[in-house]
């Protein structure tokens, strides 16, 4: 057991030396340009009083679920919000989870066989490739939205597959051609997998549903953790396939639930974003603002994610360092959790950025590169 320990040691002080030591820490005050908080609705007070409101004639849904939804910690609330969820989004069945993390874990340990391919984007989120470890399929890379690619592994298959991406990409900060993608998957009877988790509630319910892609999917997550300022996810799918993660998902069926608060803060969340359009506005015209500062990015323009390259770990401290002496809150991303040579700075606009913040942030940074 010492030499475990002193092994642990070993890695956790050389990534100290290389400067990329990660540690818990509490959210410092400061000019938010790094949360996920896009829209500003964890901190709309507006939004909080109808939780408030909600809570307080319901205190019951304060309390714990008791146990997996299988057992004892299912319930009604949980019923109709997914039955809500399903309605929104236009597909037949919808399954709550405590987060994005455990609705991809379930999917993709789950839906792929042993005789089965999942070929996923090469930024796709770690929870992906952590769900195919746990599966018996065979997983291969394809390169990052890039369709022909896609489609010279499929051709090379003879089971089954499954293709997994995300509609915006939170590192690149860049969209899939989802349309495409969906229309390979037909071609080639592939299930097609999509993470909304950076594009729901900035584009409406995600590209999806903007694109009516519903009857060409396999299954689409969405997280509340982000955009509606909550917690949680979903995986939209049809009966068979909810049944079927029901009945053999571990991450769902060894999980103790959710209280009701979240689940109802969820469907209050989506009634608030039908009733103020007015963040996402915000939201777009700041977006726009930024680009304007010509920083160069390789992220969509319209994307409230815009990756700044920096692919130096040491300069990339130097700006983080410059950004938070003027009380900017910013998030570097460096190697190895992005290749060497690829390092950047991760800016993640919102709806209450004012324009002369994002101006001074746009200042500094342009000193570096």
């Amino acid at each position: 057991m010492l030499n475990t320990i002193e092994n642990f040691q070993i890695s956790l002080d050389k990534r100290k030396e290389q400067g990329i030591l990660r540690s818990l820490k509490v959210q410092p005050a400061g000019i938010d340009f790094y949360s996920n908080d896009y829209l500003g609705l964890a901190r709309n007070k507006d939004l909080q009083n109808v939780l408030l409101r909600k809570v307080t004639e319901n205190p019951h849904w304060l309390s714990g679920s008791t146990g997996s939804r299988l057992i004892s910690g299912n319930s009604i609330t949980a019923g109709l919000t997914e039955k809500f969820i399903a309605d929104q989004h236009q597909f037949p069945a919808a399954l709550l989870f405590p987060s994005g993390y455990n609705a991809n874990l379930a999917l993709f340990s789950t839906l792929p066989g042993r005789n089965d391919t999942v070929i996923v984007d090469e930024q796709i989120h770690r929870s992906v490739h952590d769900g195919c470890r746990l599966s018996n399929a065979r997983k291969l890379k394809f390169r990052h939205n890039d369709p022909e690619d896609l489609e010279s592994k499929l051709k090379r298959q003879k089971g089954h597959c499954y293709i997994a991406i995300e509609s915006l990409y939170s590192m690149e900060g860049d969209f899939a051609p989802v349309s495409e993608m969906a229309s390979l998957a037909k071609t080639y009877g592939a299930s097609l997998i999509v993470d909304e988790a950076h594009a729901f509630g900035i584009f409406g319910y995600g590209l999806i549903d903007q694109y009516q892609l519903q009857e060409q999917i396999a299954a689409v997550v969405v997280t509340y953790g982000k955009a509606l300022g909550s917690h949680g996810a979903v995986i939209l799918c049809n009966e068979v396939i909810k049944s079927y993660l029901v009945n053999f998902a571990s991450s769902f069926i060894y999980s103790t639930s959710a209280h009701d608060f979240q689940w109802m803060s969820i469907k209050a969340g989506y009634e608030f974003l039908e009733s103020d359009k007015e963040p996402s506005e915000m939201l777009q015209k700041n977006i726009k603002t930024f680009r304007n500062q010509n920083l160069g990015s390789p992220s969509s323009k319209k994307s409230p994610v815009q990756a700044i390259m920096i692919p130096d770990n040491q300069k990339l401290k130097e700006v983080q360092n410059a950004l938070s002496e003027e009380n900017f809150l910013t998030y570097p991303i460096y190697s190895p959790t992005v290749k060497e040579g690829t390092e950047r700075l991760r800016i993640c606009l919102h709806s209450f950025n004012t324009e002369d913040e994002i101006v001074r942030l746009t200042k500094i940074i342009g000193k570096f590169i």
